[in-house]
């Protein structure tokens, strides 16, 4: 049986692919044929993202793939495990000065992909400028790859011993929906703003960034739809792997804790809201509630183990993908990608909408913070009066641009 801290691969269906994607614009036109003997090279240092899907005993498993990952000249999205991508669970895209790695979600989050795209930038700017770069912090071929890497995350701890966690949120059930407005094709913006800027109002205000945004959405819903009485419900994402010491593994075991806002509460007093929502969150985001939720997932990975394939990417796969938050928030530490800063216009993430209305995936390199905010349909009125929050209380910002969320889809898993 699967170990609990191997990936759900399962949990990606067509109806819900489930991927993220990094997306780095430089400042001078990609080169294909450099960046794809890159992307090659890289198979040796991290051979967990060059994997195929075997579905066999009621599960889905990795196994090497051998098969050169795609680095396509185009924008337009392709299907993971499928001939198109070569079988792989992830592919790599460029056009005009950008490019971007798309990837399952079930395989890896931010914290575990970020390494790669470092060292992928690495290579490639080495290579594109002619120009020795300091290696300091980039992953490179040649290099051990450690156990703390690709090993049990938790090796060291004692999860079937946890106990409950002083305090655990209830789910908010009956939670503010965003109106679909426009063509249900999600759509992602594009925002720029400075570091500095953002970080000295949230010194201000006493918030952090993840807070100041999952506020200043939660006001932004408040007039989009002022009729309504619902309470906005925000997930932050966290880490377990880092609440609980490893920060090196690669796979998924990125989470969330919960934000509320309930209508009868002013939003007005920025300050006021911005020092209760990081109570809430820390509240939420101890270790003790990490080694608690990675006892829950290795109870729930026993008992998945007993049910068929076909349960797994049907009801239990459609559970997992529906809709339970307002609004997400993800910060993934990216503050700088050593060497290669000084090439690199912009940096920005991306995931999969479905179990939120709207996303934000914030990132932060050369001094800027880049914002994607993810809308599962294609309108533009909910992000004007988000941006609008940001003029009223001073944050400059820059639209850099707009587009359909094109990410790769993923082809069912045949048992």
């Amino acid at each position: 049986m699967k170990e609990f801290f191997e990936p759900m691969l399962y949990l990606s269906t067509p109806d819900h692919p489930n991927t993220m994607a990094v997306v780095a614009e430089l400042k001078e036109p990609i080169d294909g044929a450099i960046l794809n003997d890159v992307v090659q090279e890289l198979s040796v240092r991290f051979p967990y993202f060059y994997v195929k899907a075997i579905a066999r005993d009621g599960d889905v498993y990795t196994e090497p793939n051998p098969l050169p990952m795609t680095v396509r000249d185009t924008w337009e999205p392709i299907s993971f495990n499928s001939p198109e991508s070569n079988h792989h669970l992830a592919a790599w895209k460029f056009e005009g000065t950008r490019m971007a790695f798309e990837i399952s979600h079930s395989l890896t989050d931010g914290a575990g992909v970020f390494p790669y795209i470092r060292s992928a930038l690495y290579l490639y700017l080495t290579r594109k400028t002619g120009k020795a770069l300091d290696p300091d912090g980039i992953r490179l071929p040649g290099d051990v790859i450690p156990e703390s890497e690709t090993g049990n995350p938790f090796a060291a701890l004692d999860i079937d011993g946890a106990e409950p966690p002083l305090y655990q949120k209830p789910t908010t059930e009956d939670f503010f929906r965003v109106k679909v407005e426009g063509d249900p094709t999600p759509q992602v913006h594009y925002i720029k703003m400075e570091e500095s800027q953002l970080i000295q109002y949230c010194k201000d205000f006493d918030g952090s960034p993840n807070a100041m945004i999952a506020v200043l959405l939660a006001r932004a819903a408040g007039r989009y739809d002022p009729d309504n009485d619902k309470t906005v419900s925000v997930s932050v994402a966290i880490d377990h792997k880092a609440m609980l010491g490893n920060h090196d593994n690669y796979r998924m075991f990125a989470n969330i804790i919960e934000l509320d806002f309930p209508k009868d509460r002013p939003l007005d007093d920025l300050m006021k809201t911005c020092t209760m929502a990081r109570g809430q969150m820390m509240l939420q985001a101890q270790p003790e509630n990490s080694l608690w939720a990675m006892k829950q997932r290795k109870l729930t990975y026993a008992k998945l183990g007993q049910l068929p394939l076909e349960i797994k990417t049907g009801v239990i796969a459609k559970a997992a993908g529906n809709t339970r938050w307002t609004f997400s928030v993800s910060y993934t530490n990216s503050r700088s990608m050593g060497s290669t800063d000084p090439y690199i216009e912009a940096l920005y993430v991306i995931a999969e909408p479905g179990v939120f209305d709207i996303g934000c995936e914030i990132a932060c390199v050369n001094h800027n913070f880049f914002l994607t905010i993810i809308e599962s349909f294609s309108a533009d009125r909910f992000v004007d009066i988000f941006l609008g929050e940001l003029s009223e209380i001073g944050v400059d910002y820059e639209v850099l641009r707009k587009e359909p969320a094109r990410l790769c889809g993923i082809e069912p898993f045949d048992s």
